[in-house]
């Protein structure tokens, strides 16, 4: 047993999402949204490093200290999986582990709208969850492959950086590919998929003009392709990919786009107030032909109001989805009123007046 698997054993009894290890601190757990100090020692750089090196390859020990910082995962079995980064900075060699759990929870688990699973079964198409880091769009998209790999029989396969939610085949089959160990990129690896007979690609991240382009092409081509972006609503999300091309590619993009996109959820998570714990906010996007129509004209501008009359086809504003989680309770004013797009319908319910920076 590692010296460090003591810290992730503390990090899954204090239901931490994050352990952050620094050199010269205690180190830390991210619990519930907040940060909090383990009773530890410093860590001095030279212990941190032989205790971080104990469970990392020798290959990413190399890369690591060529670059400066890796990616990877590292499984304790039986108690979860971790999504690992190192570091260097000022004071030495840092570290943040992110806590993937061994069970996936369904969408029914999760509380998801039923379109989801809906999503789960379309035969082809791009479907994007977006949302800042830590926004639980991994959880997210692990129940929708979860209830794909239950109900279909087909090849799922995950192309991650790294290997998160690990899926064993039940009714698909599903093949996980690791960036940086089982393929150069996100691109190599896309462009490999479209000869590995794939029915679902799940693309970990589409951080890139080639790699958007390429899930674009599989999307176009008869594949259903899940993806995930840094973006905070449905509207910014299309614009995000259409910008990344040249502006002479940008018209076609639009009409691909127009065609191939089924959906963009769009999430963001809150602390919970009556309960320890977080819950998420949805912003949904469903590509009916009106929204197709929008975004191939470009007027994107126009998807907000598109949103708040499609309910009737499973669409939902981030603003209805935030009022509802604070008229049951859940979660502070404050937070509603500083996340939310529309503040002004959100002002009544604080106490004082809103902050100058909210």
């Amino acid at each position: 047993m590692a010296k460090i698997d003591a810290f992730f054993k503390l990090m899954h009894e204090q239901s931490a999402s994050d352990l952050h290890m620094i050199s010269g601190q205690q180190p830390i757990l991210r619990i519930h949204g907040d940060l909090e100090r383990v009773k530890y020692k410093n860590l001095e750089a030279e212990e941190l490093k032989a205790m971080l090196y104990e469970i990392c390859a020798e290959e990413k020990i190399k890369e690591f200290e060529e670059s400066g910082d890796i990616d990877f995962g590292y499984e304790i079995p039986g108690l979860a999986r971790y999504r690992c980064n190192f570091f260097m900075q000022k004071y030495g060699i840092g570290a943040v582990f992110r806590e993937i759990p061994s069970d996936i929870l369904t969408c029914e688990q999760l509380g998801l709208p039923p379109i989801f699973q809906k999503l789960a079964t379309l035969e082809k198409g791009l479907v994007l969850v977006t949302g800042p880091t830590g926004s639980g769009k991994s959880t997210t998209l692990a129940a929708i492959m979860d209830h794909a790999n239950k109900v279909r029989k087909d090849h799922i396969l995950t192309v991650e950086d790294p290997i998160e939610f690990v899926h064993k085949s039940q009714g698909c089959i599903v093949n996980h590919r690791e960036v940086g160990t089982h393929t150069k990129s996100f691109s190599a690896a896309l462009r490999g998929a479209l000869r590995e007979d794939p029915d679902i690609i799940l693309v970990g991240e589409m951080r890139d003009l080639e790699t958007i382009a390429l899930a674009l092409e599989a999307a176009s081509t008869g594949h259903l392709v899940f993806g995930t972006l840094h973006t905070q609503s449905a509207a910014k999300t299309v614009d995000r990919v259409i910008d990344v091309f040249p502006s002479n590619q940008q018209a076609q993009v639009r009409t691909t786009l127009s065609e191939t996109l089924k959906a963009v959820v769009a999430q963001n998570l809150f602390k919970r107030i009556d309960k320890k714990g977080r819950c998420a906010a949805l912003e949904i996007l469903i590509c009916i032909p009106a929204v197709g129509n929008l975004i191939r004209e470009s007027k994107t501008f126009q998807l907000p109001s598109t949103i708040q009359t499609g309910k009737k086809f499973g669409m939902q504003s981030l603003d209805d989805a935030i009022l509802e989680l604070i008229q049951k309770g859940w979660i502070s004013a404050e937070e509603a009123y500083n996340k939310s797009v529309e503040k002004a319908r959100f002002v009544h319910f604080l106490k004082e007046p809103p902050d100058v920076f909210g």
